[in-house]
């Protein structure tokens, strides 16, 4: 299997499956002399991990990671930052029922397809407890940028949505609801909603919305390498994103080019942020602001037709620890990967003007 590296100067390679002694990773490219603050590595960490509220999956992984090497009296030292984090709780016999069917819309029988193996335990190497690597070199690339201010927030589930502009809204507010909404009547709307699917057995997706603040003028390249285009295959490769949108997105396509044009103000910032702060796959300096769409959870509660490895119709119902609504803990992932092109962009960027 290829493709388990993202970047081109700060990488991160990952490893592991779902209900396998770990899962973890290698940061190579990242530069000496960074002092880490290990707490705030962690806290990220807790924010993606199973089990922290009534509306998510109840696994229970302390998710501690544990570096060995790359770090040294506190700082980074310019070799491969190695690191794991060992899984505790799984429950593989929740997989029995489906080692021999596939689950509708889940990766299963592609990767048996493809590969001819797969691990059904959890989904293996498909399951979204790969991202937790993903927040933990996200969480050393914004150390790395600490000028830099990622945050990213629910902005819908289902049919509920924000109807408040990001500047609006009290960023303050996102880690104090379980549903990281940032908006307190949505956010109760929402928990309530998600609670619902829950009980019918079933699974609902949503929206993360993701705003990047203080960023400098000049990152991305003009052609392949835009700035935009990287930071959708970032997040299009999260597990159950089903689409990305940056700036004005889709709405901007029903608009004419002269309510659309971002008019410029003689210190060169615009009037408005249409292009959602990238221009010609550049960075201009105003706030990047996009979009990402989650699809709801493959497994479900319910009982469905499938088929097996035969190629029989049979029936299945999932079984096990699941997430109604992904998005609440896919927040931190959204950030890490953000972090991740940005860190990436910087040291491009370094690498050029030399």
């Amino acid at each position: 299997m290829s493709g388990n590296t993202f970047g081109k100067v700060f990488q991160l390679t990952t490893f592991g499956e779902s209900h396998g002694a770990a899962i973890g990773g290698v940061i190579d490219g990242c530069p000496s002399g960074i002092e880490l603050d290990l707490q705030a590595i962690q806290k990220d960490l807790n924010r993606r991990k199973p089990g922290q509220s009534a509306i998510v999956t109840q696994r229970k992984e302390p998710d501690e990671v544990q570096f060995f090497s790359g770090i040294f009296e506190g700082k980074t030292t310019g070799v491969p930052i190695g690191f794991a984090i060992f899984n505790t709780n799984h429950k593989s016999r929740d997989y029995d029922h489906i080692k021999d069917q596939y689950r509708p819309s889940h990766a299963d029988k592609v990767y048996d397809d493809k590969y001819g193996v797969r691990d059904y335990r959890g989904g293996g190497r498909s399951s979204a407890r790969e991202t937790a690597s993903r927040v933990v070199a996200g969480a050393i690339a914004k150390q790395f940028l600490p000028d830099v201010k990622f945050t990213a927030f629910v902005s819908s589930v289902g049919d509920i949505k924000l109807d408040k502009p990001y500047h609006n809204l009290d960023f303050d507010f996102i880690e104090q609801n379980p549903v990281r909404c940032p908006d307190p009547e949505k956010a109760a709307e929402m928990e309530d909603y998600i609670k619902k699917i829950r009980k019918e057995g079933d699974t609902v997706g949503g929206v993360i919305t993701g705003v990047i603040q203080n960023v400098p003028i000049g990152l991305g390249e003009p052609v392949f390498d835009k700035l935009h285009a990287e930071l959708g295959k970032a997040m299009l490769s999260i597990n159950a994103v089903k689409g990305f949108e940056y700036g004005s997105g889709f709405e901007g396509a029903q608009k004419r080019g002269s309510d659309h044009n971002d008019l410029y103000n003689t210190d060169g910032t615009t009037k408005t942020n249409h292009a959602g702060g990238i221009q010609g796959g550049i960075s201009n300096g105003m706030d990047i602001y996009f979009n990402v769409a989650f699809k709801p959870v493959a497994t479900i509660m319910q009982s469905q037709k499938t088929i097996n490895n035969k190629g029989e119709q049979v029936d299945m119902q999932g079984k096990g620890r699941h997430d109604p609504c992904v998005v609440p803990r896919a927040v931190p992932i959204v950030e890490a990967m953000a972090a991740l092109v940005l860190a990436d962009f910087t040291l491009l960027n370094r690498t050029i003007k030399k």
